[in-house]
């Protein structure tokens, strides 16, 4: 998505973005559809079409993206993998795992796809 920030009103295939990025042509094509089902990306069709991002980069934040391609917990989670903490007796790595968790969110939540953007590539 940051690559097709760059260039927001141009689509970009996603042989383009195959090539341009190295991701495997079947995994991209299931992200596209993923993102294209959150209304994240839009499909354009015929000559010249591709993807474009459905919305501004300015007005799209991590966590949506994040949270399309491997969801997002948005409580904290247990380090240890358990369904939950015992508020009475939380495990040991309660308090810092779940400070880190909530700053990571914050951060995803705080942070627009268009301040990610790398610079254009020469072509």
């Amino acid at each position: 998505m940051a690559a097709m920030a760059r260039t927001p009103l141009e689509p970009r295939s996603s042989f383009d973005l195959h090539r341009e990025l190295a991701i495997p042509k079947k995994y991209l094509q299931r992200l596209l559809t993923t993102l294209s089902k959150r209304n994240l990306v839009r499909s354009v069709r015929g000559r010249g079409g591709g993807y474009l991002l459905s919305s501004s980069p300015k007005s799209i934040v991590l966590a949506d993206v994040v949270d399309a391609v491997q969801g997002l917990d948005r409580e904290p989670q247990c380090f240890f993998g358990f369904s939950a903490c015992a508020l009475d007796e939380p495990c040991p790595m309660h308090d810092r795992w779940s400070r880190h968790q909530r700053a990571v969110l914050r951060t995803l939540s705080r942070t627009r796809l268009a301040d990610i953007v790398p610079p254009a590539k020469a072509r």
